[in-house]
């Protein structure tokens, strides 16, 4: 069976900011309607003509269920318009991508909206599991006498909250938060608290340029913010014009506090955000007389020990170029997301070091990626990285630098919580 084409018709993604910020107020399901509607009234495509719209998202408040679905139809796409929500960690937005991409190369869909969002400001606090009984045994009691025994069971601390990001940025396999990992990544490879916060510098001077020069102009669609959602916000907030080396340096290790090198500035930071892509068929490009940006050539995922998740760029990269035949010397543009500063080169070792690729499984050594290919508008530890998003948001990065630069192909790849890899290819056209 042949597979039909996939072009990208249009990709953008909001403005993103730190948690706690500039987008704490705004409705999640807000980070991706206005996307929807954008990627739709560019392109002239009737509303009732979208087949399937499909978001990742990995910690929907609990009146959004099925938060694809409410995207849709506050966008204005018809009801009849099926939606749903897909959850892959870090990678849920790369997640909708591959999953718009197979239903329109099996032939199932023309016209696909993709795309992540995240509100890491609006994660709950939950109660623990004390006060969540003595709540439930409260509303089965029958008599005032019953109520009054049970509310003086009581204790302070039953108060204490569960933290839910806390929680989700936890391994339960491995018992491990994420910058845990990436501290044994950092050992491993002998990737020093120097090399980390130097990255971690260079991070934030590239976007801060990007931003200086418009680079993301293209790709960011501006969104209401405030209580009221009565101001515009249209620029990534994350990124610090007061970074510099001696700050960096001054900030203690916080994931191991005795004899670690992973600080908040060489990490990503909690942030909210959205991004999303408008797929197409050939035939529906033929049809809406649509101007593709560029195709989808490849998606693939690989799995390894989650207590070395941030290794994943690795297998999925090595996966991806051992189906396609493609070289790292092909690509134009590489973005791999920076959830850590240590992770991010532990991959560029192992990439370049076939003992070190050897350790993952991966036979062969790919070659080292060029510092002027490799995320030149910065990444995420100076623009954030929401969970649900990022996995579409570097792919839409990659593909309007990929425009910029008149080049013919990019990569995009990321670590994944749990022990994974995901990878994209994108072919300018």
């Amino acid at each position: 069976m042949e597979l039909n084409e996939v072009f990208i018709v249009g990709a953008n993604r909001t403005p993103q900011a730190k948690a706690g910020t500039e987008l704490k107020d705004v409705p999640v399901p807000h980070l991706g309607i206005n996307l929807v509607r954008k990627l739709i009234g560019d392109n002239s495509i009737p509303t009732d003509k979208v087949d399937e719209v499909i978001f990742g998202n990995t910690g929907a408040p609990a009146k959004y269920t099925n938060i694809g679905r409410i995207i849709a139809l506050e966008s204005g796409l018809h009801k009849k318009t099926s939606a749903h929500t897909v959850h892959r960690n870090c990678a849920s937005g790369m997640e909708a991508i591959y999953q718009g991409q197979l239903k329109i190369a099996a032939g199932e869909a023309d016209v696909v909206v993709v795309g992540g969002i995240e509100s890491m400001s609006q994660m709950p606090l939950i109660y623990s599991k004390e006060m969540t009984n003595l709540f439930a045994k409260l509303m089965r009691a029958r008599s005032v006498g019953d109520k009054l025994k049970i509310i003086s069971s009581f204790r302070p601390p039953y108060l204490s909250p569960v933290i839910a990001i806390e929680q989700g940025l936890t391994d339960p396999f491995c018992g491990l938060n994420m910058g845990q990992t990436a501290e044994i990544l950092s050992r491993e490879f002998d990737i020093t608290r120097d090399m980390q916060d130097t990255f971690a510098l260079e991070s934030h001077k590239k976007a801060l340029q990007a931003i200086e020069e418009g680079r993301f102009e293209a790709e960011i669609a501006p969104v209401l913010v405030g209580k009221n959602l009565d101001k515009i916000m249209n620029k990534d907030s994350g990124p610090r014009v007061d970074c510099s080396l001696e700050k960096l340096q001054k900030l203690k290790p916080y994931f191991d506090r005795k004899t670690g090198s992973v600080t908040v500035g060489n990490a990503c930071p909690i942030t909210d955000g959205g991004s999303a892509m408008l797929l197409a068929s050939k035939q529906a490009v033929e049809k809406y007389n649509l101007s593709p940006l560029g195709k989808l050539t490849r998606v693939d995922f690989a799995g390894l020990e989650p207590e070395r998740m941030g290794m994943g760029p690795l297998v999925a990269i090595d996966k991806v170029l051992s189906k396609t035949g493609m070289e790292i010397s092909d690509f134009d543009i590489v973005e791999i997301n920076e959830a850590f500063a240590a992770q991010v080169i532990a991959v560029q070792h192992a990439l370049d070091d076939l003992s070190e690729a050897k350790r993952f499984g991966v036979e062969k050594a790919w070659g080292k990626i060029s510092d002027d290919k490799l995320n030149v508008n910065g990444g995420g530890i100076a623009l954030g990285h929401p969970v649900g998003s990022t996995g579409c948001r570097i792919a839409v990065t990659a593909i309007h630098e990929l425009i910029r630069r008149q080049g013919k192909y990019a990569l995009a790849s990321l670590c994944i919580g749990g022990g994974q890899g995901g990878a994209c290819i994108i072919e300018r056209i």
